[in-house]
């Protein structure tokens, strides 16, 4: 397998740098950032390097990357480096954790899957998917690309969550509902019915969806 580049700084590129080393037996070459934030010439004991220059440094031809970041700006962010990668040659490699349950192989590029996940069989996974620890995705469930789901999710069976969609620790998905791209639901969401597209759901004593846009919030 080929070295990884890792593009990102913080606290995920260090999770992504500690699981695909002690893990997945993968050597991490270095950590990229826009030249903007290139504030230093080591991150986390590995080279740090602007993205105009990883292909002089780190050639796709003999490196494989890997976008760690979070879900700023609805998941497209990160959505957008992985394009600027792959148009650089890059291959995105994907880290699905072996001490995950996984019943499928439909699993797109870029994803990112921690321990104590159950995917359950016929479940199809876009690409640059992140699976933080310890969700259900239910049978048949279909995860668009670019969704962050973080801790203790319960997708249940024959779900369909849209393009970018982010869902909170704990939120609860009812079987056979679909969700429209950029959904957001705040932790601990009960979702029971389909959902609007960019819609926000956020629950007080019960869950409640806001008029505002997702892609309008300012502080995702």
């Amino acid at each position: 397998m080929k070295p990884i580049v890792i593009f990102g700084a913080g606290d995920i590129a260090e999770l992504a740098d500690f699981y695909f080393t002690r893990e997945a037996g993968r050597v991490v070459a270095a950590f990229v950032v826009d030249v903007g934030y290139l504030d230093a010439h080591t991150r986390f004991g590995r080279p740090l390097v602007a993205l105009d220059e990883i292909s002089a440094r780190f050639p796709a031809a003999s490196h494989d990357a890997f976008v760690a970041l979070s879900y700023q700006s609805m998941n497209r962010l990160r959505a957008a480096k992985c394009t600027a990668l792959k148009e650089a040659g890059y291959e995105l490699a994907s880290y699905i954790s072996p001490r995950a349950t996984v019943y499928t192989k439909r699993i797109g590029e870029n994803a990112f899957i921690l321990e104590d996940n159950t995917i359950q069989p016929f479940v199809t996974i876009g690409d640059n998917v992140t699976l933080w620890s310890g969700n259900h995705i239910g049978h048949h469930s279909v995860i668009g690309s670019n969704c962050f789901i973080t801790s203790h999710v319960v997708v249940s069976g024959g779900v369909t969550i849209g393009e970018n969609s982010f869902l909170g620790v704990n939120t609860t998905i009812r079987d056979h509902v679909s969700l429209g791209a950029f959904t957001l639901v705040g932790a601990g969401g009960l979702i029971t019915k389909d959902t609007a597209a960019e819609s926000v759901h956020m629950p007080i004593d019960h869950t409640e969806e806001r008029r505002v846009k997702s892609t309008r919030l300012k502080s995702i």
